[in-house]
């Protein structure tokens, strides 16, 4: 079953929420603590210079997105940032791929210079692996700089990509 990327539309956002809240609650990739509902969910999708949604072709199932944003203002505002959620019974799927693709391409078009990944948590080893295989440059590590949901501090691991 083939999948494809494009922008959301509001019709869209109840599953986008429902799969952004289940990795904010997983608690071990996020920064973001508080589950989104449909008000707030509208708010921050549209607030993004860019949000894109990974489809079913066939059935239409919506399985994961990604968000594209500014990484600062000003002198640094060329500098983008991204998250990416893959539904969780969609993981493994190469759907991350997808989306990191689609969102490099997004990146470039939209006028940004650079994609940078803040807070990569350094036990996201698939995340780790694909940001490697893409030609992303570890910038080093910051020891404990992530909170999980268990009370416990992991690494993270910022990435960048020229573009």
């Amino acid at each position: 079953m083939g999948i494809i990327v494009r922008e959301f539309r509001i019709e869209d956002i109840l599953d986008m929420i429902e799969i952004w809240n289940e990795v904010v609650e997983e608690g071990i990739a996020f920064p973001q603590m508080e589950c989104l509902n449909e008000e707030t969910g509208i708010t921050f999708f549209e607030e993004q210079s860019f949000t894109g949604v990974a489809v079913e072709e066939e059935t239409g199932k919506l399985v994961g997105l990604y968000i594209l944003h500014p990484n600062n203002i000003g002198r640094c505002g060329h500098i983008s940032n991204a998250s990416y959620a893959v539904a969780g019974g969609e993981r493994g799927k190469k759907i991350g791929e997808l989306l990191v693709c689609h969102c490099i391409a997004q990146a470039k078009e939209t006028g940004f210079k650079i994609l940078q990944f803040n807070a990569v948590v350094s036990s996201n080893t698939r995340a780790l692996q694909l940001y490697e295989k893409l030609g992303f440059v570890r910038l080093g590590i910051i020891p404990e700089g992530f909170l999980m949901k268990d009370g416990s501090y992991q690494d993270i691991v910022p990435h960048y990509i020229s573009l």
